[in-house]
């Protein structure tokens, strides 16, 4: 069962600053999925988006983090083309945590504003009111608005998929 109280992290203090409205809840850190996230707060996996990791293939330029709805999976040729970078791939695991200092399952693009990713967003997101994603830290999410999410992040919404 999900639980309404977990301690600051980063993200949260982002939010806390420009005083945005959310919501932490938080589950075991052994849950990974977002889609076990969604079954878990009773919502649909296409409002918990779990944040991906994806680098150019050329080796230039900076990693990009990708905002995807739990029950989607990018195409790296969709994304790539619409994300203005000709060839793109996952960054593995060790990447992804080398890159961000966080641990998969909890990247946040909240947590990660200072770092100089570039952000984008399925856009499917664009059809929702709330958003849940990742506060930084296994085992918390954050409820918020969409439309907050983007401006914090500006996360550019493309097509992923």
């Amino acid at each position: 069962m999900a639980k309404n109280t977990s301690p600051k992290t980063n993200a949260m203090r982002v939010l806390d600053q420009r005083k945005i409205i959310y919501q932490a809840v938080t589950y075991s850190p052994e849950i990974h999925s977002a889609t076990e996230v969604a079954a878990l707060l009773g919502v649909s996996p296409a409002q918990v988006y779990k944040t991906l990791v994806v680098l150019p293939e050329s080796g230039q330029g900076r990693p990009l983090l990708v905002l995807v709805p739990g029950d989607k999976e990018v195409d790296l040729k969709v994304f790539g083309a619409n994300s203005g970078e000709k060839k793109v791939r996952m960054a593995t695991q060790r990447e992804a945590e080398n890159l961000t200092g966080l641990l998969v399952g909890g990247i946040s693009a909240l947590a990660l504003l200072q770092k100089g990713f570039r952000v984008f967003i399925a856009e499917e997101a664009l059809q929702l009111e709330q958003i849940y994603v990742s506060a930084g830290q296994r085992g918390i999410n954050l409820q918020l608005a969409r439309t907050d999410l983007i401006k914090i992040t500006g996360a550019t919404p493309v097509k992923v998929a």
